[in-house]
């Protein structure tokens, strides 16, 4: 593929920018939510069988485990050249997704549509982050 025109890749590096904030910004929230808790519970290490530190923690582990992946293929994204409507199309759509899971597994208790909905959309972005870097390599 063509190499982007100098103002296309700044407008795709904002757009990568702008997205790595917000999920920075989601894991900071979803890290002070955590630290409420343990204030709350007076839990200073684990979770001590306690089902809201349990749920605090592990929106804040899912979220740390996909939000990386993400951010790299922004990041990628932008400085291999690729449209700026597609950087915000796949940060748009894993910030969405990572707010209605965290939600999902925050507010809900068990199996919730969040949950799911908002896997979904995570696997979403991370998959066509990942054809399109692979794209834009090979081509």
């Amino acid at each position: 593929m063509a190499a982007a025109h100098p103002v296309e890749m700044l407008s795709a590096v904002q757009a990568a920018a702008l997205w790595a904030g917000v999920l920075i910004l989601i894991l900071l929230g979803l890290s002070g939510l955590v630290v409420r808790r343990r204030r709350r519970h007076q839990i200073a290490f684990g979770d001590a069988g306690n089902v809201e530190m349990t749920t605090a923690a592990r929106a804040f582990g899912n979220a740390s485990e996909y939000i990386p992946a993400g951010l790299v293929a922004l990041v990628l994204l932008a400085l291999v050249g690729a449209p700026p409507l597609l950087v915000h199309a796949v940060g748009a759509t894993l910030v969405v997704g990572r707010v209605i899971h965290a939600l999902g597994l925050v507010f809900q208790k068990g199996p919730s549509l969040g949950r799911v909905l908002g896997m979904l959309l995570t696997w979403i972005a991370l998959l066509v982050g990942a054809v399109a870097l692979i794209a834009f390599a090979v081509i």
